[in-house]
């Protein structure tokens, strides 16, 4: 019952208080087991609004962050959904939650085998995990996504990414450097062109690999 409060509390004083609104979205967060996927010195806060700590310099998005990317990048039960960063894996099983399919890489091997089994302990049977760099060659693969969500910074919008956007699709992508940093979704028109649009401010880690922002010269 605690847990179960805990929870209803999260939908109500952080997602909804946050504009997460899509009632399929507050669904999912109503159900995914948050518990499961903290490290277990975090069980008693699993559903406190912050970002809990998953070691190293990883953290778990805090739970309004993760709502808003959802309802943001609105997955389809016909959607393939590529997820770089898996931390945990509780945003992955919130994802997978509306997707036909997710497909996880995360850079830590400690974290993949952990978001994996997570994943399994959870009932999340359409997310698979794989413990991969996203910038290494063939990392991506060479099929298409209709939802891409990165889960770390970039500096700025990276072709890498955006060319593996099915038309249609969509991509969650926090730009720039701290200490300013906004939330992106970037979008495909039928016509193959791209648009990006701001959602709201935020501040995420940069992404492992990422291309360092260029430098001023004088």
């Amino acid at each position: 019952m605690q847990t179960e409060a805990a929870r209803e509390q999260m939908i109500h004083q952080q997602l909804r208080a946050w504009h997460v609104l899509e009632p399929t979205v507050l669904d999912t967060f109503a159900k995914v087991p948050r518990e499961r996927f903290v490290p277990p010195a975090y069980t008693a806060v699993a559903y406190a609004d912050t970002e809990i700590p998953l070691g190293g310099d990883d953290h778990m998005l805090a739970p309004k962050v993760a709502g808003r990317i959802v309802q943001a990048v609105a997955p389809q039960p016909t959607d393939r959904v590529l997820e770089v960063g898996t931390g945990s894996g509780y945003f992955s099983a919130c994802l997978a939650a509306h997707a036909c399919s997710l497909r996880s890489l995360e850079i830590r091997e400690d974290l993949a085998k952990q978001a994996a089994a997570n994943l399994r302990a959870a009932g999340s049977r359409n997310a698979t995990v794989e413990h991969r760099d996203a910038y290494a060659p063939e990392a991506l693969g060479n099929g298409a996504y209709e939802v891409i969500v990165l889960t770390g910074s970039l500096p700025a919008r990276d072709a890498r990414f955006e060319e593996r956007l099915a038309p249609g699709g969509r991509m969650f992508v926090v730009l720039g450097t701290g200490p300013v940093m906004e939330a992106s979704l970037v979008t495909r028109a039928a016509d193959g062109s791209l648009t990006c649009s701001g959602l709201f401010e935020t501040v995420l880690k940069p992404l492992v690999g990422a291309p360092l922002p260029a430098m001023f010269r004088f």
